[in-house]
């Protein structure tokens, strides 16, 4: 179980007392339920960066209020508690938001990433005595860790179930019980606020997007996104005859101000680590986005990648998290924490736009498969994926330790590191250097290095010492080699 509250350091409220309602909240909600285990005091006090006694004097006045019991051996439990009246869903029919379109529904191939060079040039190399390739490939993970027996129990189990259930087309929005799984999570890790019945699994990120442009008429419209931002995205934007406005990234995030200015149906965002740049979009920015939408009717699609991983500072909640008017679609996938070749993304969609779309997604079938789905259910109903996510940001921060670590012994003040406080990439501004030439220079000493520059609409505009590395499915102990033997080659 993660537990996500946004602490204000600066409101004067004692942060013991803000992280005691938080989880209080959670719990008279029901998104704690009665015999949850929550977390260490340790663990919760890594996580949001406070201090164990915060996290210990909350704890004690949930239990002192019986919200919570102390079990020996058993850590911190829920207490059943009388669940107060009901109130009104803040996404609820009756807000102002209500959508009313008429969209049909189109597939889209997961989120790739660029091709690579010709496979079978690291055996070309190494059967002529060269060195090993070392890729700094920017969208992979590292695979070793994951728990395969756990895994393989969860594909069994799943075929325990009805089999015309997990053998069959499946469910529109993809199996009910994953998708109630995915709001407990989401609600935990990220504060966002929804029900299964909002969440529609999709096959990845770009098939997220096409189905987006359905639902929403996007067709022929204009549609915001930040520029430099995800080139794939971009290219199902233009493939639904979207009228594309790029928006610049200042140092706090998108231009508000061109934001405002481009007069769009819908904005594409990154706001918790913006894609390839690495920047949080500022609380203030965040409260003028959602302003923005509120006043035009505009949506936002909030794409939450890389979310779990973050380094420096405390955890950020996602900004559907401050929507009360039913503005912002939130887009996450399980890819970087799981694993790829499952291809499962999923929309939280505004209860308003989910009810008016119930006749449509009746006619649309996922293609993640039914059987993947029930198993992934499983996996994190068991405590599978919650460990393994703890697993892999340790894993991850180690990576991210070593890399930053080997950067500044080899590279010294001749580079400038963008990016560095979250996700598993970061850029490099390579002081007096052309980005062509450092690609082909690393890739003779034996070092893939990638550009950033597909990101940005206009590819001319990159900055051409830009360099993008990716360091999720580098092994820890070739990290620092190969950024050795780039310094070796682009600075002697």
């Amino acid at each position: 179980m993660e537990i996500t509250p946004i602490l204000d350091r600066d409101s004067g409220q004692p942060l013991y007392l803000q992280l005691y309602r938080h989880i209080r909240t959670l719990m008279e909600d029901g998104r704690i339920g009665a015999g949850a285990r929550l977390p260490s005091i340790r663990q919760l006090s890594a996580h949001l960066q406070v201090s164990k006694v915060t996290v210990e004097t909350a704890y004690q006045q949930l239990i002192a209020e019986g919200y919570a019991q102390s079990r020996e051996r058993s850590g911190l439990r829920a207490l059943p508690i009388e669940k107060a009246p009901e109130a009104v869903s803040r996404n609820s029919a009756s807000n102002k938001s209500i959508y009313r379109g008429n969209g049909s529904f189109a597939s889209s191939s997961a989120r790739e990433m660029p091709p690579r060079t010709d496979s079978n040039e690291t055996e070309r190399r190494e059967n002529r005595g060269a060195l090993p390739m070392i890729d700094f490939q920017y969208g992979d993970i590292d695979v070793e860790r994951f728990p395969l027996k756990a895994w393989r129990a969860c594909l069994h189990h799943a075929l325990d179930y009805d089999l015309r259930e997990v053998l069959g087309y499946g469910h529109p929005q993809g199996d009910a019980e994953l998708r109630a799984e995915l709001a407990r999570y989401l609600g935990e890790s990220r504060g966002v606020h929804c029900t299964a019945d909002q969440i529609v699994l999709t096959a990845g990120t770009q098939q997220s997007i096409a189905l987006l442009c359905r639902i929403l008429q996007l067709a022929g419209r204009a549609v915001a996104m930040e520029d430099p931002g995800y080139s794939r995205v971009r290219s199902v934007f233009a493939d639904h005859k979207c009228a594309m406005f790029p928006i610049p990234i200042e140092h706090d995030g998108l231009s508000i101000a061109a934001l405002k200015a481009s007069k769009t149906a819908a904005a594409y965002v990154t706001p918790s680590h913006q894609f390839p740049i690495g920047s949080v979009l500022s609380a203030q920015k965040r409260h003028q986005l959602i302003q923005w939408a509120n006043e035009i009717g505009a949506f936002i699609l909030e794409d939450d990648y890389d979310s779990e991983f973050r380094y420096q500072g405390q955890p950020i909640h996602a900004l559907q998290a401050l929507d009360q008017d039913g503005r912002v679609i939130y887009l996450g996938t399980i890819s970087k924490s799981f694993l790829p070749s499952v291809r499962m993304s999923y929309l939280v969609l505004p209860l308003p736009v989910a009810e008016a779309s119930l006749a449509r997604l009746a006619s649309y079938n996922t293609a993640v498969s039914p059987l993947l789905q029930r198993a992934v259910m499983l996996f994190m109903r068991e405590g599978h994926m919650e460990r393994h996510v703890r697993r892999m940001r340790r894993l991850y921060q180690a990576k991210h330790r070593r890399l930053i670590h080997s950067l500044q012994v080899h590279m010294q003040d001749r580079v400038s590191i963008i990016g560095q406080k979250a996700g598993l990439h970061l850029l490099l501004d390579i002081h007096g250097k052309q980005r062509d030439e450092l690609i082909a220079l690393a890739e003779a000493a034996g070092v893939r290095v990638y550009s950033p520059a597909p990101q940005w609409s206009n590819p001319a505009q990159c900055p051409p010492s830009l360099i993008m590395l990716g360091f999720g499915g580098v092994p820890e102990q070739a990290i620092e080699e190969g950024i050795r033997r780039l310094a070796a080659v682009w600075f002697n």
